[in-house]
């Protein structure tokens, strides 16, 4: 591999490992916000530990979360030196205002948070920890915003003199019809990833029969969310399938393993493709589906790769515009069925809530732990669908990727650093798990009663 690949490959890893521990940041900021609402308002003491426990993982959590991410910003001028000077201009400015904004907020006011138990009253702790699930989203927003201009470019135009992209309307970029589907989407998606870990540790104390009181309204809390997210985010999905085909019609056509273009397309359930000859030798399907999906009619136009591919050769010229339809399809395909279990799963929790059977559920507790994981997967398989569907564009229709890297790089430099940051943010992982492990088997037998201060 040159340069450019292990460019490629170091990006993914660095991004793949920080994006593990944000979504449950930003989704166990709401959490605990809620249960701390709860205890402000009720006098609970059970919601003050809960408040206390869910915290201390939250807090471990984000901290990891900070350290992970510090590096992506680093390789925009490292690796990728030709698509910051390119973009720069458009690029960073949500990534500034998110530093300088959004980090900030959240940082103080977590600050506050933590040490403001016995020093601020009630109501104004309670603020700090919603301005801090308040924080999280805002960062989201601003890196979302970044993102989503790649996907599809707005309020810019190319210098003719430099050659650059230049910012010509922000309020396009915040307006971004991309982030519009791409925001909800994500968020929805960290709140069911911080729901199905709460049901997870919950379920491990519940099977022991350990602090029912607090596990039990724990999950209960938790469902509620985790069912609304989930629900949420299979329609915020579907909205961003139909911004797909119109936008990136390749990434939705190499989601489906569809080569020809076709009116009433079928949703393909299971596909064995040729790719060298762009066709498929198997392919069951649910007749009309896809154009339900994509256009929202039952014969709507939905056009193939193949179809696609010579359009954009004569729009572009001569290369391949076609991703890794192998990745795409099955990557699709998990990430759907992931948040599919999820739904059912959250379900399934909810009517034993209402039956008042969850606390003798064992066959559910058993399952809740290994729920955690189909959130984490689900969310890494909809980054790579999302990434890897907008190649060979770095920059859609504007910027290929190909001419987006730094030229005076060479690639035993690029492999010693992806060496070295996979082990370091390999390591950072298992801590990270380990001291999750650790204090969630540990459970709340160690917090305390109200602070002498309420």
């Amino acid at each position: 591999m040159d340069a450019l690949d292990l460019s490629r490959w170091q990006f993914a890893v660095t991004i793949g490992f920080h994006f593990l521990f944000v979504p449950l940041s930003i989704g166990l900021a709401f959490l605990v916000a809620v249960m701390q609402t709860a205890w402000y308002r009720s006098g609970n003491e059970t919601y003050l530990r809960m408040t206390r426990f869910w915290g201390k993982l939250f807090l471990v959590n984000f901290a990891l979360g900070v350290v992970t991410g510090i590096v992506q910003e680093f390789q925009f001028g490292m690796n990728w030196s030709s698509y910051s000077r390119f973009v720069g201009d458009v690029f960073g400015a949500p990534l500034a205002i998110e530093g300088l904004l959004a980090f900030f907020l959240e940082s103080t006011f977590l600050g506050l948070w933590i040490f403001g138990w016995k020093r601020l009253s009630p109501r104004v702790h309670l603020a700090t920890i919603w301005l801090v699930a308040f924080g999280t989203m805002v960062s989201a927003l601003f890196i979302l915003a970044a993102n989503s201009w790649m996907q599809h470019p707005v309020g810019y135009r190319v210098n003719p003199i430099t050659g650059r992209a230049e910012m010509r309307d922000f309020f396009a970029m915040l307006t971004n019809p991309a982030l519009l589907a791409q925001y909800p989407h994500t968020v929805l998606a960290a709140l069911a990833t911080a729901g199905m870990f709460v049901i997870g540790v919950s379920g491990y104390h519940l099977l022991r029969r350990r602090e029912q009181d607090v596990f039990l309204r724990s999950s209960a809390i938790a469902l509620v969310v985790t069912l609304i997210a989930a629900l949420g985010v299979a329609f915020s999905g579907h909205a961003q399938a139909q911004l797909m085909t119109r936008e990136q019609p390749m990434k939705m056509a190499a989601a489906e393993a569809l080569w020809e273009t076709e009116r009433g397309a079928g949703f393909s359930l299971f596909a064995i493709g040729d790719v060298e000859h762009g066709r498929n030798h198997i392919n069951i399907q649910l007749p009309h589906m896809l154009s339900v999906l994509a256009t929202n009619t039952w014969n709507g136009t939905v056009y193939g790769i193949n179809d696609l591919q010579t359009r954009f050769e004569r729009q572009y010229g001569p290369g391949s515009y076609i991703p890794v339809v192998g990745v795409m399809y099955w990557s699709f395909r998990l990430m759907v069925g992931a948040g599919l279990l999820m739904i059912l799963f959250a379900a399934a929790g909810l009517w034993l809530v209402r039956r008042r059977r969850l606390a003798e559920a064992s066959w559910f507790h058993r399952l809740a732990p290994w729920g955690i994981v189909l959130p984490i997967a689900a969310n890494l398989l909809g980054w790579t669908f999302a990434e890897m569907g907008r190649q060979p564009w770095v920059v859609y229709g504007l910027l290929k990727t190909n001419a987006a890297g730094s030229p005076s790089v060479g690639a035993g430099f690029v492999l010693v650093t992806l060496i070295g940051f996979t082990l370091v943010y390999g390591f950072l992982a298992v801590l990270d798990a380990a001291l999750l492990a650790r204090m969630a088997k540990a459970g709340p037998a160690g917090a305390s009663p109200a602070p002498e201060a309420y």
